[in-house]
């Protein structure tokens, strides 16, 4: 039997005793405005195509990405980021129909931005994989190494044919020197001064892209190894931060979320701009995965894996639960 004086004077268990305890004393709290829906469209199909990889994903018709969207503004969230997905004869080397007024993200872009107006934020991934024979995020030079310089005058275009499209934000994401300056200065150019910029600052050559490579159809021949971020390093990434935002970024973003949830709180201490975090393919398709194992309780785990990222400081989350979790969090 214990004596008096033995027993904890502090008894930090009283504040999780019940739900509603535990709700109030929460630090961290998730809303629908924290999301943004990442959301595929794919030319020639007349029916969504399931993204084997990406369980409840799909690569959207032009009808089914307004449904989507139209969605999303009903469930509250802040936005949706769209990626086209051209039909394979028009892919070139060059990525031409990335910045053909007609081009599939374009088009996309305009029913969209038609569909919903305003009341949600119409968001563009800029970059070339998409749109390349070759699956790089830039123009290759006779070597068939990517050319930095040369992708910069094919970025500065998309800008500008995606701001025309309707984007509100454009979200550069081919990690080449310079490039938030150059499409900032391109898209001043035209008059668009209101287009904001989301960086992909934080991009790390990740092994958990995988199933986004089926999402996206890519042709990808090789690796991305020598313009993505290598997964050891820190300082590189807070060096990327800083010129980001030098060269005009409005908010930045750490992609991978969850295996670089250091690198989320250290760039949200050291901005002060909004910082994403995109919880990607391979992050999405483990926690399906292992749920429909029933190895884990899929709602619990995905509330706890965006917790965690929300919790180590993104403002912002793209995540392809955000519809869905949006609407059970309102």
């Amino acid at each position: 039997m214990s004596t008096y004086g033995s027993f904890p004077g502090t008894r930090p268990r009283r504040l999780r005793s019940t739900p509603v305890m535990r709700r109030m004393v929460a630090e961290t709290r998730l809303h629908p405005a924290d999301f943004i829906l990442p959301a595929f469209v794919r030319e020639g199909v007349s029916e969504p195509v399931p993204i084997a990889a990406m369980p409840g994903v799909v690569q959207h018709t032009r009808d089914s990405l307004k449904k989507a969207a139209a969605e999303a503004v009903e469930a509250g969230i802040s936005g949706i980021m769209l990626f086209g997905v051209p039909e394979e004869a028009k892919k070139d080397a060059l990525g031409t129909t990335g910045t053909d007024p007609d081009g599939i993200l374009q088009v996309a872009l305009r029913d969209v931005r038609a569909e919903v107006g305003d009341e949600l934020l119409v968001m563009s991934d800029l970059c070339l994989d998409e749109f390349t024979d070759h699956g790089h995020c830039g123009v290759l030079d006779a070597q068939g190494r990517v050319d930095n310089d040369a992708t910069l005058e094919r970025y500065a275009e998309m800008a500008q044919v995606q701001a025309d499209a309707g984007a509100h934000v454009v979200g550069p994401s081919g990690m080449m020197d310079g490039q938030i300056g150059v499409v900032r200065d391109a898209l001043d150019q035209i008059g668009r001064e209101d287009v904001a910029i989301l960086a992909y600052t934080a991009k790390y050559a990740s092994a958990f892209y995988g199933p986004f490579r089926e999402a996206v159809g890519s042709s990808l021949k090789g690796d991305r190894k020598t313009y993505q971020q290598d997964a050891a390093n820190v300082r590189d990434s807070m060096r990327e931060v800083a010129l980001d935002l030098e060269e005009g970024a409005d908010m930045v973003m750490v992609k991978p979320a969850g295996p670089y949830l250091d690198i989320v709180a250290k760039v949200a201490e050291a901005v002060d701009v909004p910082v994403a975090a995109y919880q990607i393919s391979g992050e999405y398709s483990m926690i399906e995965a292992a749920a429909e194992k029933g190895w884990i309780d899929r709602d619990r785990a995905i509330l706890e894996s965006l917790t965690g990222i929300k919790r180590a400081g993104a403002r912002n989350i793209l995540t392809y639960w955000a519809t869905e979790v949006a609407r059970t969090l309102r």
